[in-house]
């Protein structure tokens, strides 16, 4: 935990929080903070700055604190990403939002089993708790719009063109495809396939639509791992 990341309901006063459960639990193990430490806080969908623990046992924190920081900037991104597998999801959500990536819309695909969408990690708050553990990570504060997607072809046809407009759309697919870009300065929309990647129809779809295949060569990689390559690339 890079940032202890603050809510509504932890103010006691406008410049004073207590905290309990996961957090006390972090600052007495892994911290080890004492009684006059400084550290890093941001006040969630807000700015960042600086808490002075005040008191700290078993049962509470009590921390006086000031916001004087703007997060970090969002990428300008709109990642489409086939839903993953259930445990990669959790690890993917993290990733992302440590990223910077302000909107993900998850979305079925032919090579997604049905029983993925059943999974209790798409549940809102298991969902929230993934992508506040990224943020805490990579110290930023604005929780990522999640939206979830369970039919390809109304929602490519209906409105991801809507989405993708005055965009570069890109379909991260393997084959016989140009490189992807470099360090771009506009907003894309990048679509993510499943495990396998996209079938032939549905790169079809996100085409028609403009978003085009590009690719990172030889090697195909997991999905979690192809989020943050292209991301790194892109951006």
């Amino acid at each position: 935990m890079n940032l202890l990341l603050l809510e509504d309901q932890d103010f006691v006063a406008a410049d004073r929080i207590h905290l309990s459960g996961r957090r006390l639990k972090h600052l007495n193990e892994v911290h080890r903070a004492e009684a006059g430490d400084s550290l890093r806080v941001g006040r969630l969908n807000g700015l960042m700055g600086r808490g002075q623990l005040l008191r700290l046992d078993g049962q509470e924190a009590e921390l006086q604190v000031e916001f004087d920081q703007p997060p970090p900037t969002k990428l300008p991104l709109t990642l489409l990403l086939a839903l993953p597998r259930p445990k990669m999801l959790r690890r993917v959500l993290q990733t992302v939002s440590a990223m910077g990536v302000p909107r993900l819309i998850l979305l079925n695909s032919y090579r997604v089993e049905k029983s993925f969408w059943q999974t209790p990690f798409l549940q809102p708050e298991a969902i929230r708790e993934q992508l506040i553990l990224g943020l805490e990570q990579a110290r930023d504060t604005v929780l990522p719009e999640v939206i979830i997607e369970k039919r390809f072809k109304p929602f490519v046809e209906d409105r991801l063109g809507q989405l993708a407009a005055g965009s570069l759309g890109l379909i991260g697919h393997p084959g016989a495809y140009p490189d992807c870009p470099r360090a771009v300065e506009q907003p894309v929309t990048l679509a993510i396939g499943p495990e396998g990647g996209w079938i032939p129809y549905e790169v079809e779809k996100l085409q028609e639509v403009g978003l085009q295949p590009v690719q990172l060569g030889a090697r195909i990689l997991r999905v979690e791992t192809a989020v943050t390559a292209l991301l790194a690339r892109l951006f």
